[in-house]
């Protein structure tokens, strides 16, 4: 077939061009698991959880010399904020689950 002369095709670099062009926005629209997402994820989970809990046993060490209970302040806020950071990592991961 021959292309008609108000209608030129298309050649051959300009196809690979668009079709370069359609890949990479596939990828950019659809991005694969890599093994840093993981560890990335990993590691959030694991801050989310390690900061409110050394907090509170901060928090707690500083109340049991500030103001003694009965109980353990510093206990006390430790389960806290491994409650609190579990929590955290849980909307977390289910904010980036809806991806």
């Amino acid at each position: 077939m021959t292309p008609s002369p108000d209608k030129p095709s298309p050649d051959k670099p300009s196809r690979d061009i668009v079709g370069s062009a359609r890949r990479m926005k596939s990828a950019r629209d659809h991005p694969s698991a890599s093994p840093l997402r993981g560890i990335g994820t990993f590691g959030m989970i694991g801050w989310s959880i390690a900061v409110p809990t050394v907090g509170g046993a901060f928090l707690g060490l500083w109340l049991d010399r500030v103001a003694p209970q009965g109980f353990s302040w510093t206990i006390a806020l430790i389960l806290g904020g491994v409650v609190t950071g579990a929590f955290i990592a849980a909307v977390w991961v289910n904010k980036e689950g809806g991806r």
